[in-house]
C-alpha cells in the first residue's frame, strides 16, 4: 500500500493522482546500482562465452570470446556501446546479457 507524500491519503498501487488533495503521486521506480548491472551483464556473457563454446567444440570462442572481452572492457572504462553491438549480444552470446545491455544507459554516464 502506499500514501500520499503531500497529504498522507492511503492510495491504491495504481494511482498516479491523489483524490483527496489532486496532487500528482510520485512513481516509485526500483533503484537499480549500476555497477550491480554491469557485473550481471559482464557474468551471462562469461556463461554463453562457456556454454556455447562448449556445445560448438570450441568453434564458437571465436565470436564470443572478443564480444565478451570487448563488452567487458567498454563497460569498465564507461564507454558507450551501440545498439549494434547490443543486438548482436542478445543473438550470439547470451539472450540475458543482450536484454540486459539494451535496457542498461551505457551511452549517458552521470555521476
Amino acid at each position: 500500500m502506499k500514501y500520499c507524500s503531500h497529504c498522507g491519503n492511503e492510495l491504491l498501487d495504481e494511482a498516479v493522482v491523489c483524490p483527496r488533495c489532486g496532487c500528482r503521486v510520485e512513481s516509485q521506480r526500483v533503484n537499480v546500482d549500476r555497477n550491480d548491472l554491469f557485473l550481471a551483464i559482464k557474468i551471462f556473457m562469461i556463461i554463453g562465452c562457456v556454454v556455447i563454446s562448449l556445445s560448438t567444440l570450441f568453434i564458437g570462442l571465436a565470436w564470443t570470446l572478443p564480444m565478451t572481452l570487448s563488452a567487458c572492457r567498454r563497460l569498465d572504462k564507461r564507454e558507450p556501446i551501440g545498439v549494434g553491438f547490443k543486438v548482436c549480444t542478445l543473438l550470439f552470446v547470451n539472450l540475458v546479457a543482450g536484454i540486459l545491455l539494451l535496457c542498461a544507459d551505457t551511452e549517458n554516464y552521470i555521476g
